[in-house]
């Protein structure tokens, strides 16, 4: 199902993510006991195209900007990255698209750089012939409606799938497209021009798509998808070439993580335990361990999502086909 690398098999879900400002040396706020999640509402915001899938989410100058893939099936050769806008969440309209002649446009994720600009990253599953079979990208925009030429980034063949930025750097995992397997982790001062930190960062079994989000004390947590074995969450101090992982406790796909104010780690997964759907998941950084908190509306062809933390809500973008046709949904959850 999910064939934009070879080896990958089933579709999955996934953004920005509000951080809590950093202080150097500050421990992590120890996080409150269970809580609840519960779905205040949720809409479908997108559909127009045959297949919509694979989204993020973020706010800025107080709009919201949804990204996501368009294409004539959720593998198809004619992906392309749809940028669309909001001023409530409600009412949405076309800001751009991004297209290529000779790739499969996939997995756009967009941050904000720390002079506020739009970062829009991906990655294109090339038509062949080509030398090779994958190459991610990076497009950036003042406006969020014009944006740059794709810039090549990271190593060919190696699938940059989510960055994170965190005190003028930005931070992401790639994986290994085609017969090789194994993650490496990237860093980058500007977005443009990436280094390898750690050459392999994990290769228990088909290691791939992951989440980097940072503690105030400066903590790197990474949540990471295998296949087809059970996630990881990795740690590490600066300057995160030495990692430790534990064993999340279930098999997930397209992870999002998010850190709330209050210090507790919210996932957005895809569960592969018989009911296909996209969940909300506490996170215990200590264990490792995810504990499904709410299940979206969501079913069949689904997940991806975005996570935004404003105004005491989870918004969360993500897709799904439980309604008939694979669209887009935006829905808001409160935490207590």
């Amino acid at each position: 199902m999910l064939a934009r690398c070879p080896i990958l098999a089933a579709a999955a879900v996934v953004a920005w993510a509000w951080l809590a400002p950093a202080v150097a040396g500050e421990p992590p706020t120890p996080p409150p006991a269970d809580g609840k999640a519960e779905l205040v509402d949720v809409r479908r915001i997108w559909d127009q195209a045959p297949h919509n899938a694979f989204t993020d989410l973020v706010r800025h100058r107080d709009r919201w900007w949804c990204v996501f893939r368009e294409g004539k099936g959720h593998v198809s050769s004619d992906g392309a990255l749809r940028v669309i806008t909001s001023a409530d969440g409600v009412a949405w309209e076309s800001a751009a698209r991004l297209a290529s002649d000779h790739e499969d446009l996939r997995d756009a994720k967009l941050t904000l750089t720390p002079d506020g600009r739009f970062m829009l990253s991906g990655a294109g599953a090339l038509h062949k012939p080509a030398p090779h079979t994958h190459q991610s990208y990076a497009w950036f925009s003042e406006d969020g409606r014009a944006w740059g030429d794709a810039l090549p980034v990271a190593d060919p063949n190696y699938w940059l799938w989510r960055v994170t930025w965190h005190r003028g750097a930005c931070y992401g995992v790639g994986y290994a497209c085609g017969k090789e397997k194994g993650i490496r982790l990237y860093r980058s001062d500007d977005g443009r021009r990436f280094e390898t930190l750690v050459e392999r960062l994990q290769d228990q079994g088909y290691p791939n798509e992951a989440s980097i989000v940072f503690q105030p004390d400066d903590t790197a947590l990474c949540l990471l998808r295998r296949d087809p074995g059970n996630g990881l969450l990795g740690s590490a101090r600066p300057p995160y070439r030495e990692w430790e992982w534990k064993d999340a406790g279930r098999r997930i796909g397209g992870p999002n993580l998010v850190r709330l104010p209050d210090g507790r780690l919210v996932a957005a997964v895809r569960l592969y335990d018989g009911r296909a759907r996209t969940a909300l998941c506490r996170v215990d950084a200590a264990s490792g361990r995810l504990d499904e908190w709410l299940a979206l509306p969501s079913g069949g062809d689904t997940s991806y999502a975005g996570l935004v933390w404003h105004d005491g809500l989870i918004w969360v973008s993500y897709y799904s086909s439980h309604e008939g046709k694979t669209a887009i949904y935006l829905a808001r959850v409160r935490i207590t």
